[in-house]
C-alpha cells in the first residue's frame, strides 16, 4: 500500500507528519536509536528528538534505556483503542458540561470536502426516525452500505432513487437511468442535503432545514418517481 495514505490515517490520530513518518520507521525497523531513526528517514537529528520525545508522550513509542537510549513503536491496535477510548471519555464530558446551544438558523449551510459530506451524510442517516428518500448513483451507496443496512435493521422507510441494484434492502426501489455523481438525500420530511458527491476537495453540498426549501425538494423527488414509475414502471418492492 502506499505509505502516503498510511501516513495521512497516522495523522488522523493526532501525529504530524513528521512524528507518522518517525512512527512508520520505528514500526517497520523495530527499536532504534534516535540517530538510527535520523539516517533512515533523512530527518535532522535535533527534529528526530523531538518527535520521538511526543511520540512517547502520546502513547506511541515507548522508550527502552539503556546505554544508547532507544524507542520501540506500540502496536497500532494498542495505539489506536488508547486514542478512541481517551476520545470517549472526553465526548463523554463534552455531551454532559457544554452550556446550553442557541437554536440553529433556519437557513443553509454549504459543506465542503468530500470526506465532511460523507460524515454529515452518516449523521444524518443515523438520526433518521421515520422514513429517507436518497438519490444517488449506486456505487455512492456501495460506499455506506454498512449505514444504510443500519437504518434498514431499524425499520426505518428507506427510498432508493438510483442507477443500479446494489443489493441493499430499501423499502422501495427506483431503478433510473445513470446518474451524475449528485445526491439528494431528505430525513424525516425535515431535513435536506443536496449537490456533489464525485469524491474530492472540491465536492460541495447545501444542507438545510427550510420548511420551504424542504416542501419544493419533496415535490422535486415525488415528481422524479412518478417519471420513473411512468417510463420504466420500476419499483421492486411495492
Amino acid at each position: 500500500m502506499d505509505e502516503t495514505i498510511i501516513l495521512e490515517k497516522l495523522m488522523g490520530f493526532g501525529m504530524t507528519r513528521q512524528e507518522a513518518v518517525i512512527y512508520l520507521c520505528l514500526y517497520k525497523k523495530g527499536g532504534l536509536t534516535g540517530y538510527e531513526v535520523s539516517k533512515q528517514t533523512g530527518i535532522s537529528r535535533s527534529n528526530v528528538y523531538g518527535s520521538l520525545s511526543n511520540l512517547a508522550e502520546a502513547g506511541a513509542a515507548y522508550l527502552v534505556k539503556g546505554s544508547a537510549n532507544r524507542y520501540l513503536a506500540v502496536s497500532i491496535e494498542e495505539f489506536c483503542n488508547n486514542k478512541i477510548r481517551i476520545l470517549e471519555r472526553e465526548k463523554e464530558f463534552l455531551m454532559e458540561n457544554m452550556p446550553a446551544a442557541d437554536e440553529p438558523l433556519d437557513g443553509y449551510i454549504t459543506i465542503e470536502g468530500a470526506s465532511n459530506i460523507r460524515n454529515k451524510i452518516i449523521t444524518m442517516l443515523e438520526k433518521a426516525q421515520q422514513r429517507i428518500y436518497l438519490s444517488a448513483p449506486g456505487d455512492f451507496l456501495m460506499s455506506i452500505r454498512k449505514e444504510l443496512e443500519a437504518v434498514s435493521e431499524r425499520k426505518i422507510k428507506l427510498v432508493f432513487i438510483t442507477d443500479k441494484d446494489t443489493g441493499i434492502e430499501p423499502t422501495f426501489l427506483y431503478l433510473t437511468d445513470k446518474k451524475e455523481k449528485q445526491i439528494r438525500l431528505i430525513i424525516d420530511s425535515v431535513y435536506v442535503l443536496t449537490g456533489d458527491i464525485a469524491g474530492g476537495k472540491t465536492d460541495t453540498c447545501l444542507y438545510s432545514g427550510q420548511r420551504n426549501f424542504v416542501s419544493v425538494f419533496k415535490e422535486a423527488l415525488r415528481n422524479e418517481i412518478k417519471l420513473i414509475e411512468l417510463t420504466k414502471g420500476e419499483n421492486r418492492n411495492e
